[in-house]
Formats: C-alpha cells, structure tokens, sequence
C-alpha cells in the first residue's frame, strides 16, 4: 500500500487530495493545526493517521517522521500547507516584517524542513509535490508576501529536482480555488465562482500518475477536460 504524508489536510486542497488518494487506497499521515477538524477529516478515511500540530515546530515534523516510519514507507509528500499573511494584504512598503518572516517560515522553511526529515523514508520513485501559486510568477498587487515566498518555494523546487534525480519534485499551481485562504485574499468578494478544490484533485492524480519530469506545472495543463481530449 503506498503511503502518502501530506500537510495542512485539514480543509481545502489537502482534504480533498487526502480523500482522493484514499479512494485510491493510499494510507495517509495527515497534518494540520486544527486537532479537532483533522481528527474529523481522519475518521472518515480507514487509512489515514492524523498528526495535529505546527509544521513549523521541529518537534511535530519529529512527529510526522516517526508515523511515517510506523508505516514503513513514504511514497509522496505533499507540503500544501501554507500562510497567507494579513488580510487585507499589504503592499510590500507597508508590509509588517514580523508577519512576512512568519510567511517564509510556514510556507517555504518549513516545507524544505520537513522534506529534509523524511528523504531518508522516500520509497524509490517517491514523489515530492509543493503546492505553489501563480502569484509566484505574476507581480499582482498585493501579493508581495505570499508570492514572493511561493517563488522561494519555486526554485528550491527545482533545486531539489536537480539534487533528487530518482525523484519526482513539483512545484505545482493549482490555480485559484474556493478555500477559505482564498476568501482571506480577496475579503467581502464572492469567489462562489471559483472551482472547489475536489475539481483539483483528479488533475494532481494525473500529474502523479503520468510522472513527468521534474518541474513546475499548472493543475490546468492536468485537467479533467485535457485528459478527455
């Protein structure tokens, strides 16, 4: 049975990959902040193992390792947790310091923490997925903090790509979903018409099964419809 760890699986893309890949009869560490929602997200899948805790506390990622280990195998790692920042968001002349350090940390320290924790664990062919965003490559307004530390993300992506030849590393933008991160980045608009994140999950599947080379990718290029073509 293949094992999968991923974080921030407690609502949003992460919940929904989870219960993906346990349709698929993966067994699952699942990690998030919120004990309760997690341990509720966990109940629902036979296979999956809830952790709760910070990714940025070296102590939880220990944790996350060591369930891990009790299943003897890691074939995917996923770090789609990630921090937003103040909402509304600031402009970069006005950003508060401490909250952008708090941005790098979660979302591009903490993610190359965990993957040093558990490379030792990684089955051969294992794959790595960082989720990523588009504001890592397009200069919205705004957007300083959060993109410019999924950009970070980016290229320590494609580094670890170049270092881990028998792996496959992504950085993978899922384009703009209906989660409530997303709400926080656009407070008081109606984003009713973005895709829920389970209209996501067979895209990353596709990208997982069909194990292109190293790289970052968009989930649109892996499309239900692409695939029907």
């Amino acid at each position: 049975m293949p094992v999968a760890l991923i974080t921030g699986a407690s609502k949003g893309l992460g919940r929904a990959l989870a219960r993906g890949l346990a349709e698929r009869g993966w067994a699952l560490v699942l990690d998030a902040r919120g004990a309760e929602a997690l341990e509720t997200v966990a109940r629902e899948l036979p296979t999956a193992v809830a952790v709760a805790g910070d990714i940025t506390d070296a102590r939880h990622r220990e944790a996350l390792a060591a369930a891990v280990r009790d299943l003897g195998r890691l074939d995917l790692l996923v770090n789609n947790a990630s921090y937003l920042g103040p909402s509304p968001m600031p402009s970069l002349a006005e950003y508060p310091l401490d909250e952008l350090a708090r941005v790098y940390e979660v979302d591009v320290i903490a993610p190359l923490a965990l993957t040093q924790q558990v490379l030792p664990l990684l089955a051969e062919r294992a794959a790595v997925v960082n989720v990523s965003s588009d504001a890592a490559v397009e200069p919205y307004e705004g957007w300083g903090g959060y993109g410019s530390a999924k950009a970070a993300l980016d290229h320590l992506t494609a580094i670890l790509g170049a270092e881990r030849p028998g792996n496959s590393v992504y950085a993978v933008d899922p384009g703009d979903m209906r989660t409530e991160m997303h709400q926080a980045a656009f407070p008081g608009e109606d984003i009713s018409d973005r895709p829920v994140p389970e209209a996501i999950v067979p895209a990353l599947l596709r990208l997982l099964e069909e194990r292109p080379p190293s790289g970052r990718y968009r989930a649109s290029d892996y499309s239900v419809v692409e695939a029907a073509r």
